[in-house]
């Protein structure tokens, strides 16, 4: 892609899990291992994701989570300061809910939406200024992808983040959620996603939301 050629990124990467699962949430299938890597591999390749991001677009939202591993707390701050990107805000989603099964620490419900800017932007409209730094929004619980976007998050980022008519990107695509909100809120989009079982779900996906749109 060209330099500047997009107006915004909504994304989530895979989180490094190490293929683990749970009772309550499947483990996400990656070939290549890109859910198994080093914890250094993995920092080194968010920050050459969020470094191209930042080549091809102005704003971008990022949402990671704080994960734990061999004892100690690793936050997405280690590797999003290391970017080229400005952080413009920290927005904490309230998921409410966890897919915990042991006592080891407080229950985690929280996860992190990161407002990453190349400058300064514009400010929110009355509207949109309402939104606190705290987003209450309840996962999807029935989907076919084990780690779907509630269509809630993508729809307040894009809003915030760009206007009627731009191009949005979404380099992690998963089940197609960022898709379905630029299509309710009329904005175009890209998809990139290399797992061909997420692919089928996002495309099944667009086109039954196309579909209705036009009812």
């Amino acid at each position: 892609m060209s330099e500047n050629s997009i107006d915004l990124i909504v994304t989530s990467p895979p989180y490094n899990k190490q293929a683990v699962g749970g009772r309550l949430v499947k483990k996400v299938q990656y070939e290549k291992n890109l859910d198994t890597m080093s914890e250094v591999e993995y920092q080194e390749w968010q920050i050459e994701v969020l470094d191209e991001c930042y080549r091809v677009a102005d704003v971008c939202f990022y949402n990671h989570k704080i994960r734990y591993q061999d004892g100690r707390a690793i936050h997405p701050m280690e590797w999003i300061l290391k970017t080229k990107w400005i952080l413009y805000q920290e927005i904490i989603w309230d998921r409410s809910i966890t897919g915990n099964i042991r006592g080891w620490r407080c229950w985690n419900i929280d996860e992190r939406i990161y407002w990453l800017v190349k400058e300064k932007p514009k400010e929110l409209s009355q509207n949109l200024a309402q939104l606190t730094s705290i987003w209450r929004v309840i996962p999807e619980r029935k989907s076919e992808h084990p780690a779907p976007f509630p269509l809630e998050i993508p729809l307040r980022c894009i809003e915030i983040g760009s206007e009627k008519n731009d191009l949005v990107l979404d380099p992690f695509m998963g089940s197609g959620s960022t898709a379905l909100a630029c299509q309710n809120v009329g904005r175009d989009f890209i998809g990139i996603e290399k797992e061909p079982e997420y692919v089928e779900i996002a495309r099944a996906r667009i086109k039954a939301n196309s579909n209705q749109l036009r009812l």
